[in-house]
């Protein structure tokens, strides 16, 4: 099989820029890419993070000027990965969140920035760099979504291209009046290229421009062909859904194995689930919860925000009670349901804990340790939490949306006596019915035999990234026959 050249373009890659999802697919996708014959080299801002991660990296392309500074393209290799690093100081030597200033809102030159970050994409797919011309060039989310625009108005011959969204919420909309300070043309301008109610659409320029669309899950991209669920693209959706299909995410089963993880006070595997309880005990210290082994403990990863349900678990916390269940949450987000948990922990003394913010090694403690994983959320594209969830066999209590349905098996009657469940699905997205998953959870917790039996089928799930990456190879070549053919 000839090896196939990719170029992956994304504002995040973990574990040096990541505030949610995005970043742990960008850094986990390319190793399970390599199994297939495709050689990826990912292209990120060159964060204060990134820069130090590649400090023995080459110049492999130079501008003098770009939006407002010289520039320079890196090279090299660092935590497993082949890397392109958009070095300019002026745009992305910046501490903190990738997006935001101290003041909590966005720089005021995100327009500039990640139009940047797609006009290198583009230079990079037309052999800006020596020695590597990409046959195809993937654009992931509205940051690097003018690099299909690039490739479509720069004329000549260029790459294949594919957009992938991951949360078509985040848009990326822009005065129109900075059309020829990012280099577009001004034909650009039009229902069929970058415009989008008036302003340029960032987003909206990669899903009308690229080649292919993707979106992380089968149900995802279903549902975005909806007005309901169509963020105002479903028109646009629904127009080129030949070109649209959903490939589910997977997860680093390398990061996330619970036999392996250093951050658990006891390893374990579905052969060996004694020994969580080592792991809740740990993590009931470490968040100051009553050390109660028979309690059923819900642990929530999350951003707090409204997509992600945060409001309907808040409202839902008597459900909790009810069942004399323990809580625990990690997250940072709305400052109304960051005050709203943190107030319900302080009256909830040794049954409650919450932490705002965001703690890798707690999130790791968290699917070890707590006995179900609550991902309630109003719409998810994929989600990785609860493929998380299902690997550490921290039974996954999910709405029915997104990724979310794709991925859990409902432990109904039938389901459990078919012995297929994996999880509690529940809908609609309300307050009470996530009290009735509640209810169900528990119910569950008090058959331990059950409970055990569920564990083992939810750990038996393939969460890996091997699937996906045989679509996503797939895709390339289909794509890279066609453009040849």
């Amino acid at each position: 099989m000839n090896k196939l050249h990719v170029l992956s373009v994304a504002s995040e890659v973990y574990p040096w820029v990541k505030t949610g999802g995005l970043g742990d697919v960008v850094g986990a996708l390319p190793a399970a890419l390599a199994a297939e014959g495709i050689a990826t080299r990912t292209l990120v801002p060159g964060y204060p993070a990134v820069i130090d991660a590649m400090r023995h990296a080459t110049t492999a392309h130079s501008y003098a000027e770009l939006q407002g500074g010289p520039a320079r393209v890196i090279a090299g290799r660092a935590g497993g990965l082949e890397l392109f690093a958009l070095d300019a100081p002026h745009l992305f030597a910046r501490p903190g969140n990738p997006y935001l200033g101290p003041d909590g809102r966005d720089w005021p030159d995100n327009a500039l920035r990640f139009a940047a970050l797609g006009a290198v994409a583009a230079d990079i797919g037309r052999g800006a760099v020596h020695g590597f011309t990409p046959q195809v060039v993937h654009a992931h989310d509205w940051q690097a979504g003018l690099a299909p625009a690039f490739l479509h108005y720069g004329g000549g011959q260029r790459p294949a291209t594919v957009m992938t969204v991951h949360n078509l919420a985040f848009q990326g909309q822009f005065p129109r009046e900075l059309l020829a300070t990012i280099g577009l043309p001004p034909g650009a301008f039009a229902v069929d290229g970058v415009e989008y109610y008036g302003t340029i659409g960032y987003l909206k320029a990669g899903l009308a421009l690229a080649d292919r669309i993707t979106t992380v899950s089968p149900t995802y991209a279903a549902e975005i062909r909806s007005v309901a669920n169509g963020m105002g693209l479903d028109g646009l959706l629904r127009e080129r859904h030949e070109a649209l299909s959903g490939i589910l995410n997977g997860i680093d089963t390398g990061v996330w194995d619970p036999a392996t993880d250093r951050n658990l006070a006891s390893p374990y595997d579905a052969k060996h689930l004694k020994a969580r309880a080592a792991n809740k005990a740990a993590l009931q210290a470490r968040l100051g919860l009553a050390p109660d082994p028979d309690a059923l403990l819900f642990g929530v990863v999350s951003r707090l925000t409204w997509q992600k349900g945060m409001d309907l678990l808040l409202a839902a916390l008597p459900a909790l009670d009810a069942q004399g269940a323990q809580f625990a949450l990690l997250g940072t987000g709305d400052a109304a349901l960051e005050t709203g948990f943190a107030n319900a922990a302080l009256e909830r003394s040794g049954r409650a804990a919450v932490v705002i913010g965001y703690d890798e090694t707690i999130a790791h403690m968290m699917q070890g340790g707590a006995d179900a994983i609550l991902v309630p959320s109003r719409f998810e594209p994929c989600g990785l939490t609860q493929l998380c969830a299902l690997r550490y066999g921290a039974l996954p209590v999910v709405a029915r949306a997104g990724g979310l349905a794709d991925t859990v098996v409902d432990a109904n009657e039938m389901a459990l006596s078919s012995r297929a469940g994996t999880g509690i699905v529940f809908a609609p997205d309300s307050a009470d019915a996530l009290a009735i998953a509640v209810e169900r959870t528990a119910m569950l917790w008090r058959d331990r035999t059950a409970w055990r039996a569920l564990q083992r089928r939810a750990m038996a799930t393939d969460v890996s990234w091997s699937r996906a990456a045989a679509r996503y190879a797939a895709l390339y070549r289909a794509l890279t026959a066609k453009r040849t053919a």
